[in-house]
């Protein structure tokens, strides 16, 4: 399996603490670029309209970047939209880490929470996984899915992305049946149960899958 590690430039606070070895290779999205070359890494590529960047933080990156691609501001597509759709070009990349693309601008983070809703980036639901320094994010549509537990989570969140038809959660602490709607939701704070993985099925729809852990306040499970 070949893995791609893709840096955005989201605030470096919510970043996970050992982000950098993070097997795979690396790519750069606009400030996420400076980022990793700020932490010794050299992006296979990068792109972005580098609005985010000084013109000698730009010069740094495409000195130390070959591969670079420097895109108008006005475009149709997003920084992180178009170092997918670059991703998705190469052919040989099966699974996808997302750095840096949440905890900033609530737009810029739904934005990429709904990536695998535009239809050319559909493939995502099948590679595409988001980090950040208290959740790991995956997508399922139309399908099941089975879900370890992970030591270093403790809750399992289900987000209706959009409406959807039979969705089935078994395994959990709190277990649904073939729920169905017509609009977005969010079964959140589920959690597993001992090692018991937790099964997902939906016949019609996309999910987020969001494994969760509080940041700050509770300190031990109850």
């Amino acid at each position: 399996m070949t893995t791609l590690n893709l840096m955005a430039g989201g605030p470096t606070d919510n970043l996970p603490a050992d982000w950098q070895q993070t097997p795979g290779s690396w790519a750069g999205i606009d400030r996420g670029t400076l980022r990793l070359l700020q932490s010794d890494i050299t992006p296979i590529f990068s792109v972005g309209d580098y609005d985010s960047l000084t013109d000698s933080e730009f010069d740094e990156v495409a000195t130390s970047v070959p591969q670079h691609r420097r895109f108008p501001p006005e475009k149709d597509f997003t920084d992180t939209q178009l170092a997918l759709l670059k991703t998705q070009a190469m052919g040989d990349v099966d699974a996808v880490n997302l750095f840096g693309a949440t905890g900033g601008r609530l737009d810029h983070e739904l934005a990429n929470l709904y990536l695998p809703l535009a239809e050319d980036l559909a493939f995502l639901t099948d590679h595409l996984v988001i980090l950040d320094a208290g959740n790991r994010l995956e997508y399922l549509t139309d399908g099941q899915k089975c879900f370890a537990p992970r030591s270093d989570y403790r809750y399992f969140g289900v987000v209706c992305l959009t409406p959807v038809v039979d969705l089935t959660i078994r395994g959990a602490k709190y277990p649904l049946t073939r729920w169905s709607s017509s609009a977005p939701f969010s079964w959140a704070s589920n959690e597993f149960v001992g090692a018991t993985p937790i099964d997902i099925t939906v016949v019609k729809g996309t999910l987020a899958l969001i494994y969760s852990r509080d940041r700050r306040g509770q300190k031990t499970f109850n």
